[in-house]
């Protein structure tokens, strides 16, 4: 039996990635056979955000020694990690949606390890704005994501495009919508 998909959303800081996601896991319907995978950041816990385990950078490297990261990568100065779990997730038949990283995405075995690539986007006048709203870097910071938000580019038939400009309702079932048609 061939292993349910894993939907690898990805998209540049500011475009609503996190709140796409939020927004999509909160609209399941009961018994749906997807899961959102939390990820592992060596980053303290911000109330609001997204959905993540804050670890040490002692606790990250223990882990990532020890085998217990299915992906990680390392951005920003911030260790990223998504655990194994996934592959017990997978086999007991759902379809996994983990948050990655555009830089990242090309190092992996996508297609044997069956990712479906999404990608989250926005224009560069609200990728903006929304850096400066959420307040958690400081405007230098906040420059440099803007400049790295175009120097990834993802493309391709089989990746999913949603452009998050609507409301976040909006993106979220469009994500759900091809979830739902991929594991129908």
């Amino acid at each position: 039996m061939q292993s349910p998909d894993l939907v690898y959303v990805m998209g540049p800081s500011g475009a609503g990635k996190d709140a796409v996601l939020r927004t999509a896991r909160s609209l399941l319907d009961p018994g749906e056979k997807i899961a959102f995978a939390h990820r592992y950041v060596t980053r303290p816990p911000a109330q609001g955000h997204e959905n993540f385990v804050s670890l040490t950078a002692v606790e990250f490297k223990t882990r990532r020694a020890a085998g217990l990261f299915a992906l990680h990568w390392r951005a920003y100065g911030i260790d990223y990690g998504i655990g194994v779990e996934i592959d017990t997730w997978r086999h007991a038949g759902f379809m996994v949606v983990v948050s990655g990283s555009r830089e990242h995405f090309g190092s992996y075995s996508i297609r044997t390890l069956g990712f479906v690539p999404v990608l989250v986007t926005a224009p560069h006048a609200v990728l903006a704005q929304r850096l400066a709203g959420r307040g958690r870097e400081d405007p230098l910071a906040q420059a440099e994501r803007l400049r790295r938000s175009s120097r990834f580019e993802i493309s391709g038939p089989d990746v999913l495009r949603i452009d998050n400009t609507g409301t976040v309702e909006q993106s979220a079932a469009i994500l759900l919508t091809r979830l739902r048609q991929r594991s129908s």
